[in-house]
């Protein structure tokens, strides 16, 4: 019989093992494939929001609403797709947009715009998750021919995420093809709604009179129609999504053998056409539904509780082709709807544990996919709860988290243009400032997504800072090597008689007798056993190095160690113990005590990578080893 301590072991290994390594694998997969095949899995996110883009577009424009969708249209052949292609340009490994901003900004200044952008971006996927499982229950809800047990909305949709969180804990695999097949099933189907719903126009070819006669006696003349659809658009924003996603998946298209890895021209390529057709998918369907249920769908069936609202395509079906069809198209619907929600599971499992956890500000358990899976689930229980499962409710919210991150994306591609032709920076710096505009103007016109979205960068920032503090006193160095020099004074040091003995010394400073007659008044050791060691501040945002390279100089009759990391206690421990542990005898480190308020130095520590090095490194030393007779030792005068 296994024991309760056996089982809690077992519990542990499955729950918090199989570290996420999603974007690692994407990194170094070998299964790479076709362009199209890859555009399939990012199109369940991005087809899928036909399904209720339609009538959201409606309830913001009303009859304005193809005008409207035509302006957005043109912003996303002119605008996003530009802005993709040139992320794809500098992101080949599927880093995306926040990644080159990081890059373009280093230190803590990138570190927190980031943050904030991590943010906006589970904003957009957990509104992604949430959203397009309530319009999932949307259309099993209102099909005609659904038992009234299965038209609980909350009931259903809150299932459905159940069902997506216990897939991700068990393992999602063969992603690519499932969604080769939904997104094939579900694009024919629309093409023949669409087309079928564009032909019925022509029957209907008063109506489509009355709509042109309405739109002028609303707005006058065509240019004043163009005006108000210009300001109406950002409210259509969503139809943008899928962008951020086709280029995070751009490790999985096939390129060219003779590539070269670090700028693989050929999967830049294919990736450019993979955002385009999509693009031109997406322009197209937009466009013709938009036109086909404005004019005949009655205005009162968009409103929340109608017939049409949340299933604008769906209700054409059924109405058109019969319940026989539109139940067909209801299944597709719902399918790609939730599979929708695994694309933005695993794009919330590549974002997080790609940051956090080497900025220092995420648990351990940050870099499991399991409990990943639990939280955000959990989150995407609260967000369906305090919406009310509403597809509208939700829009806003969705549109602010894709909206930032394109305009993230518009921003990093301007810099980088910057740098390059007068043309180049003209352009992309006026597509920025018209997705700052966008993006304002959504924010102003609906609030809660910003709401939504500052929440979870409070969060963030909260959770952030308090595993900062947490994790201090890691010890996050995995592996020490010193070049010859530097292993030749440690072999000196272990013939000798005295031991080895380091004396920390500040970078920068050469008055290096000094600093060997105070250690020797103050510790009572001789000047020909001391080695110095100095520690240079690397980015200290960053968490820490897996690797710290040691490198020995001599200075005079001086023997000198140099080393970098981002924070210079943990290097001091890591070093301490690696020549332990190589040379089998205890080392002894000498530093001085700092001057001032300890409150001051802590912090500097936490955020410079420097500060109360005495104490915080014989705590760091304590923690990586419990046995005070193995630990080296740490003397301070």
């Amino acid at each position: 019989m296994i024991s309760l301590s056996e089982l809690k072991k077992q519990f542990s290994l499955w729950f918090f093992g199989g570290m996420s390594n999603i974007q690692q694998h994407l990194e170094h997969t070998t299964e790479q494939t076709s362009w199209w095949r890859v555009m399939c899995l990012t199109g369940v996110d991005y087809f899928s929001s036909l399904s209720y883009a339609t009538g959201i577009a409606y309830l913001a424009a009303g009859l304005l609403s193809p005008l409207a969708t035509i302006i957005l249209v043109l912003l996303t052949l002119f605008g996003a797709l530009p802005v993709y292609n040139k992320v794809a340009e500098h992101s080949p490994h599927g880093q995306g947009s926040i990644s080159m901003l990081e890059h373009l900004l280093p230190g803590w200044q990138g570190k927190l715009l980031v943050l904030c952008l991590l943010g906006f971006a589970a904003t957009d996927f957990i509104i992604t998750i949430t959203l397009s499982a309530a319009d999932a229950a949307t259309h099993l809800a209102a099909n005609p021919w659904m038992p009234f047990w299965l038209q609980n909305k909350m009931g259903i949709t809150l299932f459905m995420l159940f069902v997506l969180g216990a897939i991700f804990l068990k393992g999602f695999r063969e992603a690519i093809g499932i969604s080769v097949v939904l997104v094939f099933v579900y694009l024919v189907l629309n093409a023949i709604v669409i087309s079928c719903s564009l032909g019925e126009l022509v029957f209907h070819w008063p109506s489509v009179k009355e709509w042109v006669a309405a739109l002028f006696v609303q707005h006058g003349s065509i240019w004043q129609m163009v005006a108000i659809s210009c300001l109406l658009f950002p409210k259509l924003a969503l139809g943008l999504s899928g962008f951020e996603t086709g280029v995070t998946t751009m490790p999985l298209i096939r390129g060219d053998v003779e590539d070269d890895p670090e700028h693989p021209k050929v999967r830049i390529a294919n990736t450019k056409r993979l955002l385009f057709t999509a693009a031109i998918i997406m322009s197209i369907g937009l466009i013709g539904s938009s036109f086909a249920s404005t004019i005949l769908i009655p205005a009162g069936d968009f409103q929340s509780g109608g017939q049409a609202n949340g299933r604008a395509l769906a209700y054409l079906a059924h109405k058109y082709l019969g319940h026989y069809f539109g139940t067909a198209y209801d299944f597709s619907a719902i399918l790609i709807l939730w599979f929708a929600g695994a694309s933005a599971m695993t794009g919330l499992l590549n974002l997080v544990p790609r940051y956090l956890p080497r900025y220092g500000m995420a648990p351990d358990w940050a870099r499991a996919q399991k409990p990943l899976v639990i939280f955000f689930t959990a989150v995407a229980f609260v967000v369906t709860y305090l919406f009310n499962a509403d597809v509208d409710a939700q829009g806003s919210a969705y549109a602010t988290g894709v909206l930032v991150l394109m305009t993230s994306a518009a921003l990093a591609s301007t810099l980088i243009a910057w740098k390059e032709s007068v043309l180049q920076r003209l352009g992309f710096f006026a597509i920025t400032l018209v997705f700052i505009y966008t993006t304002i103007a959504n924010t102003i016109e609906r609030p809660d997504g910003i709401k939504i979205a500052s929440f979870f960068i409070l969060v963030i920032l909260a959770v952030s800072l308090i595993s900062r503090i947490v994790r201090s006193t890691e010890l996050r160095v995995q592996m020490v090597v010193l070049d010859e020099v530097a292993q030749t004074f440690i072999s000196e040091a272990c013939q000798a008689d005295t031991g080895i003995r380091l004396v920390a010394h500040r970078p920068g400073s050469v008055d290096y007798a000094r600093k060997a007659l105070e250690a020797c008044e103050t510790h009572n050791i001789v000047e020909d056993e001391i080695i110095f060691l100095e520690v240079v501040v690397s980015d200290a945002s960053d968490f820490g190095d897996d690797v710290l390279d040691v490198a020995g100089v001599r200075f005079g009759q001086y023997k000198i160690l140099k080393c970098q990391c981002p924070a210079v206690p943990n290097a001091l421990a890591a070093l301490l113990l690696f020549i332990r542990d190589q040379t089998k005898q205890i080392p002894h480190l000498y530093l001085g005590w700092t001057e001032g308020n300890p409150v001051i130095y802590i912090t500097r520590y936490l955020f410079l990578g420097e500060g109360e090095t005495a104490p915080v490194t014989r705590e760091i030393l304590r923690e990586a080893e419990p046995d005070p007779l193995l630990r080296p030792k740490v003397h301070v005068g």
